[in-house]
């Protein structure tokens, strides 16, 4: 790891907790703290994805999560479209990376571009 916490722009916290919350289940990340409007995700008892709700343009960024398996970025992409997200990108080998990308993309309510990734073969 070399980013201790990343956080990014939402237009609503409410609707952004919801769909990340489900969205980012099937990978072990959950809501673990809120704080003065920010909502903290992340696997076991510290949060490292934080959403902040901003009134001012947001512009959409790229974030990526880490899957133990393929079938958790299967997963993934499965549950982001159900919680409301658009497909950018469905689960699959992305060679031009490397021969054991295995990838999913999703944007959210914000037009952020969220993938799940595995870089394991199988």
């Amino acid at each position: 790891m070399i980013i201790d916490h990343i956080g990014i722009a939402v237009s609503d916290a409410a609707r952004s907790k919801e769909f990340y919350s489900r969205a980012l289940a099937p990978l072990g990340i959950e809501v673990l703290m809120e704080v003065q409007g920010h909502v903290g995700l992340g696997r076991g008892t510290k949060p490292e994805f934080w959403l902040a709700a901003r009134e001012e343009d947001i512009r959409p960024i790229h974030v990526a999560f880490v899957a133990d398996d393929r079938a958790q970025v299967d997963a993934f992409h499965a549950a982001a479209l159900e919680a409301g997200g658009a497909d950018n990108g469905p689960p699959g080998v992305r060679e031009i990376y490397h021969p054991d990308y295995y990838g999913a993309f999703v944007l959210d309510p914000d037009g952020h571009n969220v993938e799940a990734v595995c870089h394991s073969p199988l």
